[in-house]
């Protein structure tokens, strides 16, 4: 994993999480790092790495969710020359690429039971076997591990072994979503933007327009730091104007009217929790719960309708005839609705 971390936030919770990383990395000690994906648990891997007494050795990482179960404990432990149909010749494995140095597994809880169990003994016992030898080998490698499960929940179902878990978890770190990091999605909207605007060789940064930033605030960001990565990079190098604030942004690139429908042989999909719709556009209808807190129905109205406007408007580059066709209305009607809402004003 050849990366230089680069940690981007202000939040409490974000912090707190990262000073975490720093105090653990100089133990040879086990660590677990739980998060959703796009929280950034591989930079944290390697804080730990990097901060610690082996950063001078390398940084081995597997994902053991990318490799089908037959090949993971191979890719493990590796496995000497006809130990298997293919093994033509011997092949250390990722502990032995690791040693003195730190092996960090992605998707830990992926692993089948067989691996889990062989991984326990390289844990407790600093040694492995490669596939076809009755040989141990030695190694000293310090193991971090990143999840999105809930391992002990897994551990209690049967499904991950507990002693396994216990020997992993001497420290556990548990990086916040995005959607709880307070103020942290305008920094890095500007940092990713601004790196964006610089690759695309922009003069200068013109930033996001008001109604821009509000929406990329209140978006819930179930693919997290990732997730907004992608959205405020597309954003940016669909914008033609670098002198004027970018004015649209997209939360889901496969939305388009062209869309293929779905084919009638196929079953529609599970209606997605109510936090997932309430995510996924700007403009969709209000939940229940915000419903609850209207006092001012014409207030509230024309604000969701201002916000309609002013969200066509920045996608249609302040194009009004193609916003008023987009919206149906005249381009009369579209003229009365962004004096009505002092729009004109607010685009400079």
């Amino acid at each position: 994993m050849e990366r230089s971390s680069q940690f981007v936030g202000q939040s409490g919770a974000f912090l707190d999480a990262v000073e975490r990383a720093s105090r653990a990395a100089p133990m040879s000690r086990p660590v677990l790092v739980i998060g959703e994906r796009g929280t950034g648990k591989e930079l944290i891997a390697e804080r730990l790495h990097r901060l610690s007494s082996r950063w001078g050795e390398p940084l081995v990482t597997m994902n053991c969710a990318a490799l089908p179960e037959t090949l993971i404990e191979a890719e493990l432990f590796g496995h000497e020359a006809g130990a298997f149909t293919g093994a033509t010749k011997t092949r250390v494995g990722r502990f032995e690429e690791a040693d003195k140095g730190t092996l960090f597994l992605d998707e830990l809880g992926t692993l089948s039971m067989g691996a889990q169990e062989r991984l326990l003994r390289a844990v407790e016992y600093g040694e492995v076997t490669r596939i076809g030898s009755s040989r141990p080998i030695q190694v000293d490698v310090r193991i971090v591990a990143a999840t999105n499960e809930d391992l002990p929940a897994l551990a209690k179902s049967g499904d991950f072994r507990a002693d396994l878990l216990d020997r992993l978890s001497f420290e556990v770190i548990t990086l916040p979503p995005l959607r709880v990091r307070e103020g942290d999605v305008g920094v890095l909207a500007e940092y990713f933007g601004r790196r964006m605007g610089s690759e695309l060789g922009w003069e200068a940064w013109p930033g996001f327009a008001g109604h821009v930033a509000q929406q990329l605030d209140k978006y819930a960001w179930p693919g997290n730091v990732r997730e907004l990565r992608n959205v405020v990079e597309r954003a940016v190098y669909r914008w033609d104007n670098w002198g004027e604030p970018i004015a649209h942004v997209q939360f889901d690139p496969f939305d388009s009217p062209w869309k293929p429908l779905t084919p009638s042989h196929r079953k529609p999909t599970a209606a997605a929790p109510a936090s997932d719709q309430a995510a996924t556009s700007p403009n969709e209808v209000s939940s229940s719960a915000q419903l609850d807190t209207v006092d001012d129905l014409r207030g509230a109205v024309d604000a969701h309708e201002r916000s309609i406007v002013e969200h066509a408007l920045g996608k249609h580059r302040w194009n009004q005839r193609q916003t008023a066709k987009a919206l149906g209305l005249s381009y009369d009607q579209l003229r009365h609705c962004i004096k009505k809402h002092g729009l004109i004003e607010s685009s400079d």
